[in-house]
């Protein structure tokens, strides 16, 4: 070969190599075509998901478009009963006679516009919530609102003593997957004096996320408005929220929760919480309040127990009376913990008291590093009680953002794509019934559109039986969680573990975003390793590479054969049957990743089955990073058995809120 044609093609190998570039594309994938008046993408894109282990899965329809029921968004008719349609509508669960499910999801649409509602809007089980993102719609509280809040996620049952449509079980410790995203939320027709005027109540649990949504409250200083209600919990991820006005920002108590780019302004306390485990807060800007952070402290066992522990990390607090107000002073002791790292106050008088006692003084100035609770060293189990300046923890520059923060990107919708730039899965051949090999299909669709179409994976559950590598470049959305299961002879031996999502090749660099997908496997597979993440985010585009509300699942569900049936809680489905994975996320040495609201979760229940019943499943490990970094987890793994995180020659990781249970 001539020595110019040998260089021409060792670099387009290259580019394909890097880019992951298909055999149709003639160029990557641009910014986007969609002009300014045409409808997202979502509205307008063929839609044929399908439930795959439904009863009736040709005929269940899991994409609704709100305006298909009756509702007319014209900001003066009552769109309530036809929105509550919409979602309810193909038998799904709620009600109090559902605990959970994964058989019957539904993405919920809103075009753009304005839709009047005199009662909640009910959040069922497995459901996302998704305005247009282009021109976000108003849901819009009536003068006459009458509920606990706009969109309820788990409603009281009337007469029912304080019984709920999900019970703790599924809101403290299985998959709760709900998302609501891309609203304005306005109850300021509510009376100010009313706590009707409440935006969302969110009692939920993992795999769940609010993102980009406006909330707008009375600013009267006889308001009850909040913006969100949570009174318990096992969460979970939000971000990209406003709160204007209202007595409280977010009223909030759960387990966990990852907070990340918040705004409040106007309000009476921005954050109000009641008790926790451990929140933390990243990225938060509070102006014009009267409280920052409204914090009952003091107790952590099970009588007692209020805020445990609250991280805040990169805040900007202006104009704001006091910060940090908590209810009991230490007296040299006081159960729970507080950091702050890195907080801008500007005009702020108090940082951190107790009722009207200063602990820490405000001003203008930066607090760096500051905590409040029981220090240990090593391994002696005595602790210290420490209020005061502690330790600034080393950021490396490739984890911040050019302010100096964390840095944080918002789930990608992709707005300015027409429907043009997308290509579905099966349109192109993929079946997605849970039943049908799709391993050679999918490769077929990577090799030929990736790099240059956005990747959509209809609703449905696609089964591969060999290694199923994503290449850079690529863009996946999926539809109401589409499922991604390995299966098969491939996965079963334990000594010889493979790999069932490759993400990117090795050392391969390039854009690679995953959206909406869990990936999971059919039992048992003692051999597998369920996302292996090799692929590098390109210079200069932090967070090029990540996944955002996408999960791993593994058992608890219809299709898994890792339920009940197989694997009481008794133990007699014993080990080699019961066994969910090898190992459940690989990031490798060469790697970056950005994964927000990635939970890799072993199931403890069975969702499918009466919502409550224990199951003893087995899965090696949660998440192994050999990685140099940069990666950013927020929100991660629990349940596996030898580890849920292993970091093995890592650096430059951040990780918050983290999350281990065995």
């Amino acid at each position: 070969m001539p020595l110019n044609l040998w260089a021409f093609a060792l670099a387009f190998a290259l580019a394909c190599r890097v880019s992951g570039l298909g055999s149709s594309c003639s160029a990557p994938l641009g910014s986007g075509s969609s002009a300014p008046g045409d409808p997202y993408w979502m509205e307008n894109i063929k839609h044929q998901g399908t439930a795959a282990y439904h009863s009736n899965a040709a005929g269940y329809q899991v994409f609704r478009n709100v305006k298909d029921f009756g509702a007319k968004g014209d900001g003066s008719t009552d769109d309530t009963n036809a929105i509550n349609a919409a979602i309810s509508s193909g038998g799904r669960c709620g009600g109090g006679s559902c605990q959970s499910t994964t058989i019957t999801p539904a993405v919920v649409y809103f075009p753009k516009g304005t839709y009047v509602v005199s009662k909640p809007i009910v959040a069922l089980y497995l459901t996302q919530l998704i305005g247009d993102a282009k021109a976000p719609p108003t849901l819009l509280a009536s003068s006459s609102f009458d509920g606990m809040a706009v969109i309820d996620a788990d409603p009281y049952i009337p007469g029912g003593n304080g019984a709920q449509y999900y019970t703790n079980q599924n809101n403290f410790f299985v998959f709760s997957l709900r998302t609501i995203r891309n609203f304005v939320i306005d109850v300021r027709q509510v009376p100010a004096e009313k706590s009707q005027g409440t935006g969302i109540h969110w009692q939920v649990a993992q795999a769940t996320s609010l993102m980009n949504i406006v909330f707008h409250m009375s600013a009267a200083s006889n308001t009850a408005h909040q913006g969100i209600w949570m009174e318990n919990g096992s969460g979970g991820f939000m971000g990209d929220l406003v709160f204007n006005g209202g007595k409280f920002g977010m009223w909030v108590g759960n387990q966990q929760f990852t907070v990340r780019n918040v705004t409040v302004n106007n309000a009476q306390a921005a954050v109000f919480s009641h008790w926790n485990w451990g929140w933390t807060f990243q990225g938060i800007n509070i102006n014009n309040c009267q409280v920052g952070f409204d914090l009952l402290t003091g107790g952590i066992t099970e009588s007692t127990q209020s805020v445990g522990a609250e991280a805040i990390i990169d805040a900007v607090v202006t104009n704001t009376p006091i910060f940090i107000r908590n209810s009991q002073p230490s007296n040299g002791r006081l159960a729970g913990s507080l950091v702050i790292n890195n907080a801008k106050l500007n005009n702020v008088s108090i940082a951190v008291g107790v009722g009207g006692t200063t602990v820490l003084a405000g001003g203008t100035k930066t607090i760096t590093s500051w905590g409040q609770g029981n220090v240990f060293k090593g391994t002696n189990t005595g602790a210290t009680f420490t209020q005061g300046d502690i330790a600034n923890p080393y950021k490396p520059s490739s984890l911040l953002d050019s302010s100096g923060k964390i840095f944080g990107k918002m789930h990608p919708q992709y707005a300015s794509y027409a429907v043009s730039e997308f290509v579905s899965v099966k349109e192109n051949g993929a079946k997605g019934d849970g039943r049908t090999d799709d391993t050679a299909t999918l490769k077929a669709i990577f090799a030929k559109y990736a790099g240059c179409k956005i990747i959509f994976f209809d609703a449905g559950t696609y089964i591969v039986t060999s290694t199923l590598t994503i290449p850079a470049g690529t863009r996946i959305v999926g539809e109401a969680w589409s499922v991604i299961a390995g299966s098969g002879s491939n996965f079963k031996d334990v000594a010889n573990p493979q790999v069932v999502v490759r993400v990117g090749e090795a050392n391969s660099e390039g854009i690679l975003e995953i959206s909406d997908i869990i990936f999971t496997t059919v039992g048992p597979t003692p051999g597998a390793i369920v996302v292996e993440w090799n692929v590098r985010q390109p210079s200069g585009v932090p967070g090029g590479a990540g996944t955002w509300d996408t999960h791993i699942r593994l058992g608890g569900a219809l299709g898994t054969n890792l339920e009940t049936q197989q694997c009481p809680s008794s133990g007699g489905g014993g080990t080699t049957n019961c066994y969910a994975a090898f190992l459940a996320l690989h990031i490798t040495s060469g790697a970056t990743a950005y994964l927000e609201g990635l939970w890799a979760w072993l199931a403890d229940h069975d969702l499918d089955g009466d919502g409550s019943s224990q199951i003893s499943l087995y899965s090696g490990r949660g998440i192994l990073s050999e990685s140099a970094g940069p990666v950013w987890m927020i929100g991660t793994a629990e349940h596996h058995t030898i580890y849920q995180y292993s970091l093995v020659n890592a650096k430059n990781h951040w990780m918050g809120l983290i999350q281990t249970e065995s």
